[in-house]
């Protein structure tokens, strides 16, 4: 994956360097456009961003993962249906901030993350505030963060710091396959992208859940 040209790996090297040439310039320098740019947060294969590069060419889509072998997945395949409006960051997500200028993102998804239950991992959440404030740095003002998960515990703290935290939903689908028909036939279509592992929970019998929200 180090030769794939849709695929950078970076650590914390470039962390304390406090330099990344791309911050900032992801789409003139990297996707070679100025197109709005999409963050895929615990992208795992990349289904999701791989879905929609192709629903919408017109934007560029960026995995952020730390698992190099489910990266890989993605980054062939994206290489190999010649997808140019996707590319893959492999790093820890606690370093995001790091890797974008301010105001560079247009949106965040966040696809079925580690719902870190234990009460001393709450802030290593995704939503939780320490990461919101990441977030906060590179999103643009009125972009949205995009959730969707298997995890009732998840979704429900999800949904109660968006009410402690005072953002704002702007869609919330508690049973997202009863209720697609509430979106947009090409949100719906890309939502109904099941990941590897939806599949696995899907078949348990787990219920899928949605929530979008802006925290300006």
């Amino acid at each position: 994956m180090k030769d794939f040209p849709n695929v950078l790996e970076h650590g914390i090297e470039t962390v304390q360097s406090g330099v990344f040439p791309l911050a900032g310039n992801w789409s003139k320098d990297h996707f070679k456009n100025n197109n709005p740019l999409v963050l895929e947060l615990a992208c795992g294969k990349g289904e999701f961003a791989l879905a929609m590069a192709k629903m919408w060419p017109e934007r560029n889509y960026l995995g952020i993962d730390i698992k190099g072998a489910r990266m890989y997945v993605g980054a062939n395949e994206a290489l190999s249906s010649d997808l140019r409006n996707v590319a893959f960051l492999r790093t820890r997500i606690d370093f995001v901030e790091t890797f974008f200028g301010e105001d560079e993102v247009d949106e965040i998804w966040i696809t079925f993350p580690d719902p870190q239950p234990q009460d001393n991992r709450a802030k290593k959440r995704l939503t939780s505030p320490m990461f919101i404030d990441r977030y906060r740095k590179l999103l643009k003002k009125g972009g949205e963060i995009r959730l969707k998960t298997d995890s009732d515990f998840f979704y429900n703290y999800t949904l109660e710091q968006i009410e402690e935290q005072g953002y704002s939903i702007t869609k919330r689908l508690d049973n997202l396959y009863a209720q697609l028909e509430e979106v947009p036939d090409e949100l719906a279509s890309v939502l109904g992208t099941k990941t590897h592992y939806e599949k696995i929970f899907s078949a348990k019998g787990y219920q899928i859940k949605y929530v979008s929200f802006r925290i300006d």
